[in-house]
């Protein structure tokens, strides 16, 4: 049997952890990645590995660009990557420059490598930091943007429980102007900031950071903040956070935005990519025995910002570029549930959708769906909405799967008596989309080739599966 997916980026071998926010460059979308070729034999450290794509779903790979053996400095962590239109490192017009993470000697600091052949191979741009360590343990992840509205470059960079923000005209020189702290949500890793229109027309700057939450029961994911940021300082309208996946393994996410035909920027849209794995559990994927690998990704997911009735959120969704992938669609009707019901439909990649509805006068305590689901019903991942408690949930525990944690919730009402739900399954992986896509939940797990059948069940009243919709989905 395979574990590799079928519709999901996986590495081509050994390992890949990190995603490294993607950019647009004559048409095609540079996606960098860490990579360790080393790791079936033993060997440790990242290298950054190229692969490019148009539609967010298929990819070429390139190789390695920024290698591990090329600097002193040792191997290399996360950063970003941004073209460099007004030549202001020196390096040439639009060269690509990467800040990334070296720790020679167990330090921490954030370097400089250029390219000038589109991004396929980089050069280390001196053996001296830019962003040299003060003397803190967490000194990593450096995320750069462009800020129009002071004409300079503006990193975040992750320092323990803070992220440091600084600013420099030439990304060489930098200078610190603030702090964003949280001091309940562990170890802060992967910044993000951006602007993004909302669905009522208005734009709002967004600060994220891969983030545990873990002992307060809340998801250990790519957490967001709304604000307000001026080019040397972020200001978060609420102290907690949202959270842009409720699973165990949506960690090292990263956004990038969405270009038009045109090359343009739409502003009311991102991209949001993310590692279908976390640090409790790294090493323990059965793919490495069947397919000599340790590394995919969660599907590509385009997110919008909401205007909700009570504050703004981000939506959601798998890519629309997925339906490419898909096969003939199976229609299930709509079977209204007061037990179990056992569909006759059986596959180890595909996606389903439907509205799930119920009296809302009388709701049913429990509805849901059991999917990579074995024969007799021992094994498999349960997820739907425990009406009775008011809750989205995910519990792999059932199924083979990793680490000592199984069930994942999220709070989530539904007075109406109507939902929609949308479940994408593969080979190692489960992504639950509940609504409009402000909750998700992603799961890593091992199920069997034989898990690979759907029941549905409804306890303490009945509901309907309506437009229940199957469908296969493969690379072509």
């Amino acid at each position: 049997m395979s574990y590799r997916p079928s519709y999901h980026f996986s590495v081509p071998d050994n390992w890949k952890n990190d995603p490294q926010r993607p950019i647009y460059l004559d048409g095609e979308y540079l996606y960098y990645y860490l990579y360790n070729e080393d790791y079936i034999l033993g060997g440790a450290g990242t290298s950054w590995r190229l692969t490019t794509t148009t539609d967010h779903v298929n990819f070429t790979d390139h190789g390695v660009a920024i290698s591990k053996h090329d600097s002193p400095n040792g191997d290399c962590w996360s950063g970003s990557i941004v073209i460099d239109e007004n030549n202001t490192a020196g390096y040439g017009k639009s060269a690509l420059i990467a800040l990334v993470t070296q720790a020679p000697e167990n330090e921490q600091a954030q370097f400089l490598w250029y390219s000038t052949d589109k991004g396929r191979s980089f050069k280390p741009g001196g053996t001296k930091p830019v962003l040299a360590n003060p003397g803190q343990e967490a000194f990593r992840d450096p995320k750069v943007i462009w800020h129009e509205q002071t004409s300079r470059w503006v990193m975040l960079n992750a320092e323990g429980d803070r992220l440091g923000i600084y600013v420099s005209p030439n990304l060489k020189q930098w200078k610190r102007t603030s702090e964003f702290v949280r001091t309940n949500l562990g170890i802060l890793e992967c910044p993000d900031l951006f602007q993004i229109q909302a669905s009522d027309g208005t734009k709002h700057w967004v600060l994220g950071t891969s983030a545990n939450g873990k002992p307060r029961d809340l998801p250990a994911t790519y957490a967001y903040w709304l604000g307000e940021f001026d080019g040397r300082a972020f200001t978060a309208k609420d102290d907690d956070p949202q959270w842009l996946d409720w699973g165990f393994d949506f960690y090292g996410a990263v956004t990038y935005p969405d270009h038009r035909a045109d090359g343009s920027v739409n502003p009311e849209l991102r991209r949001a990519i993310g590692w279908n794995n976390f640090w409790d559990y790294p090493h323990n994927a059965p793919s490495m025995a069947t397919d000599g690998y340790n590394g995919d990704d969660m599907i590509v997911r385009e997110i919008r910002l909401i205007a909700g009735s009570e504050g703004y959120y981000f939506a959601s969704v798998p890519v629309a570029e997925l339906a490419k992938l898909a096969g003939p669609s199976t229609s299930l009707g709509s079977p209204t549930v007061s037990s179990k019901q056992v569909l006759a439909f059986s596959s180890s990649a595909y996606e389903l959708e439907c509205d799930l509805n119920w009296d809302p006068a009388n709701p049913p305590e429990n509805i849901g769906f059991e999917i990579c689901r074995a024969r007799t019903g021992t094994r498999h991942v349960a997820t739907g909405l425990y009406l009775a408690g008011g809750f989205a949930y995910v519990n792999r525990k059932p199924s083979f799967h990793p680490g000592d944690k199984s069930e994942t919730k999220s709070p989530l009402e539904v007075p109406g008596g109507k939902i929609k739900v949308r479940i994408l399954v593969d080979r190692s992986s489960v992504e639950v989309f509940f609504g409009d896509g402000r909750i998700v939940h992603s799961h890593r797990v091992f199920p069997l080739v034989s898990d690979s059948g759907i029941k549905l069940f409804v306890s303490g009243g009945k509901a309907t599966y309506k437009n229940l919709t199957v469908r296969n989905l493969s690379f072509a």
